[in-house]
C-alpha cells in the first residue's frame, strides 16, 4: 500500500497503543499484523509521528528493557490521548461512512 496519511497514522498509533505501551518497532509490527501485511510503517514515518504525538501529551514515553533486554524507548497513551482518540475514531467513522457512500456502485 502507498503512503500512510499523516493524520491516518496517528491515529493507527494512537490505536495500537491503546491496547498496551510499546516500543517503536512493537508499534510498527502490530500495525502491519492487524492489517493482514498490507499496512506497512517505516522508521522515516514512525518515529516523527511518534515525536510529533508526544510534543501534542497524546503519549508519553519512558526508556525501559526491551523482551531481549536491550534498552528501549516504550511509548503509552496518555488520559489527553484516551480522549483524542475516542473524539478522532467517532469522526473517522463517520467520514468513512460518508465516503463509502459516495463510492457505492449503483
Amino acid at each position: 500500500m502507498g503512503d500512510i496519511l499523516q493524520g491516518t497514522l496517528d491515529l493507527l498509533i494512537l490505536k495500537t497503543l491503546a491496547l498496551q505501551p510499546m516500543h517503536g518497532w512493537g508499534i510498527a509490527e502490530r500495525i502491519q499484523q492487524l492489517s493482514d501485511e498490507a499496512l506497512q510503517v517505516g522508521q522515516g514515518s514512525l518515529y516523527p509521528a511518534l515525536h510529533r504525538l508526544e510534543l501534542k501529551e497524546l503519549i508519553a514515553s519512558e526508556w525501559s528493557p526491551s523482551e531481549n533486554n536491550r534498552r528501549a524507548k516504550y511509548y503509552s497513551l496518555t488520559a489527553r490521548g484516551r480522549k483524542y482518540l475516542k473524539t478522532e475514531l467517532t469522526e473517522w467513522k463517520r467520514t468513512s461512512q460518508a465516503i463509502a457512500l459516495v463510492l457505492q456502485e449503483e
